[in-house]
């Protein structure tokens, strides 16, 4: 791994050893009157402008400047939780309907191991698709029967049907496609996204995550956009649903505006007077999401109300939209925080996990995302956002091609597989209306063009104008970065 030496500007972090970097100390000098004096010069000389869309020190990230000229300047990425199955949604094999009930061959498995849940099967019967395939758009990209309205949308995305991952269950999984790591601690990449580039809207967090209300399947931990080792001011703020989108945002009964404001300011220069002995950078952070806070009352309120919204607009995200919490809900909520310069839109879409009746599972699953998402794409295009914002569909891996537990071709379920799956990318700089690597013929193990999890984020950041290799953070005596010590840029999936 290329790690930046500790002078670098380009990673910085804090040690519980009570050392305070420069730049550190110039935040602090002053009750923080430095930090922004450093930065306005920045500014002037144009070392931070092309790191954010709105100059404003307080809003700034760690990178001086991008590394390169970006292609994109926000990501939306549409997870779905619980591992879609590529074979009845993306990847289309006629040979599996010709081998239906056939034993998965020896020389295709290759010896890989399986989960518990199907390992001890005595057989495992290949099982064909129950929905049909059709060709679409210019590009003549096949798409399952179920995802219609997606199906419109093809010549935008580039699809990837060769991605792969170690992970074979729901926690590792997850955890590895939100953090570059297996193992929970690791920043997501919204806090890794916000700590390098900062924030292009003082009034809004720069990372945001929204999670489909009343859904079940796997639990998703708040440590899916959670900070990690980096300062907390970088993890991403839930939104929910219902009237208050964010716990504790409004004031108590009997609490004024004025109120509140005196209540930050004095407890603002207790904080500041603290931090000036200490040199504690969490203290710093709590003052700043204390006033972004107090800047939320105001602003979330107008990005959350929809009656600004045309009618027309409203009924091509489907019925579902204007149900708070829903994924429609929540898809045309991240078009009008990326309008208003959110840099990290997160939504999670749980219940992708069919062990059992894949046909009515993910049936019902299809309806509830395809006309959102395909409305999400078309949507951003209308307005002239689709070319600087990416989109990331997909899930943390993908279904077995085999049937887990008794095959029966109209009822029966698949297991997890995270030796190769699908997953879409869209505007941002991708190349649209192609599809990226491929699979054998049976949807089990890649052909060409295998994408890694880190090549996967390696390529995002690259979109996003940042090599990989120099966001870094330092931690218990080492440089760390999403990326972790692999990762290439995917060129050919770059427009």
């Amino acid at each position: 791994m290329k790690s930046s030496t500790p002078g670098n500007p380009l990673c910085t972090g804090y040690e519980p050893t009570g050392s305070i970097t420069r730049r550190g100390f110039l935040e602090r000098f002053g009750m923080g009157f430095g930090g922004i004096a450093l930065a306005d010069t920045l500014l002037r000389e144009g070392y931070l402008g092309a790191a954010t869309e709105n100059p404003d020190p307080a809003s700034r990230g760690i990178l001086q400047a991008l590394h390169h000229a970006p292609k994109a300047k926000r990501v939306i990425y549409l997870f779905q939780s619980g591992g879609p199955s590529q074979i009845d949604l993306w990847d289309y094999k006629p040979q599996l309907e010709k081998m239906a009930g056939q034993e998965l061959p020896e020389s295709v498995r290759k010896g890989q191991r399986l989960t518990a849940m199907s390992g001890n099967q005595a057989s495992l019967p290949l099982a064909a698709s129950p929905f049909p395939f059709r060709q679409h758009g210019q590009s003549g990209m096949w798409v399952s029967d179920i995802l219609p309205h997606t199906a419109e949308v093809v010549d935008d995305i580039c699809l990837v049907r060769s991605m792969h991952s170690e992970a074979i269950n729901h926690g590792p999984g997850v955890t590895f496609m939100q953090t570059g790591s297996q193992f929970p601690g690791r920043p997501s990449i919204g806090a890794w996204l916000d700590y390098g580039l900062g924030s292009s809207n003082d009034n809004l967090p720069s990372f945001v995550v929204m999670v489909t209300k009343d859904k079940g399947g796997q639990p998703l931990f708040s440590r899916l956009w959670g900070n990690g080792f980096l300062p907390s001011r970088h993890q991403g703020v839930r939104f929910r649903s219902g009237k208050d989108p964010i716990l504790y945002l409004n004031n108590p009964d009997g609490i004024s505006h004025e109120a509140r404001r005196a209540l930050l300011d004095g407890l603002g220069d207790l904080h500041r007077e603290t931090s000036a002995r200490t040199g504690d950078p969490e203290l710093e952070a709590r003052i700043n999401q204390y006033e972004m806070a107090f800047r939320m009352q105001t602003s979330i309120p107008e990005a959350m109300d929809l009656a600004g919204e045309s009618p027309s607009v409203l009924d091509e995200y489907g019925p579902d939209v204007r149900n708070p919490g829903s994924y429609a809900a929540n898809c045309i909520m991240a078009r009008r925080l990326a309008e208003r310069g959110v840099r990290f839109i997160q939504l999670y879409h749980p219940g992708w996990d069919q062990h059992g009746g894949v046909f009515s599972g993910i049936t019902g699953q299809a309806r509830e995302t395809d006309q959102p998402t395909a409305a999400l794409i078309k949507d951003l295009k209308r307005r002239g956002m689709l070319d600087d914002t990416l989109v990331v569909w997909g899930g943390e891996f993908g279904r077995t091609n085999y049937c887990q537990g008794k095959y029966d071709p109209k009822n029966f379920g698949r297991d997890h597989h995270g030796r190769c799956f699908s997953f879409w990318m869209a505007g941002g700089g991708v190349k649209p209306g192609t599809v990226y690597g491929a699979t054998d013929d049976l949807s089990y193990n890649i052909a060409e063009n295998p994408v890694h999890v880190h090549d996967f984020h390696a390529t995002m950041l690259h979109l996003l104008g940042i090599d990989h290799e120099k966001l870094t953070y330092r931690y218990q005596g080492r440089y760390f970065r999403l990326t972790d010590v692999h990762g290439k840029i995917m060129k050919g999936m770059l427009a």
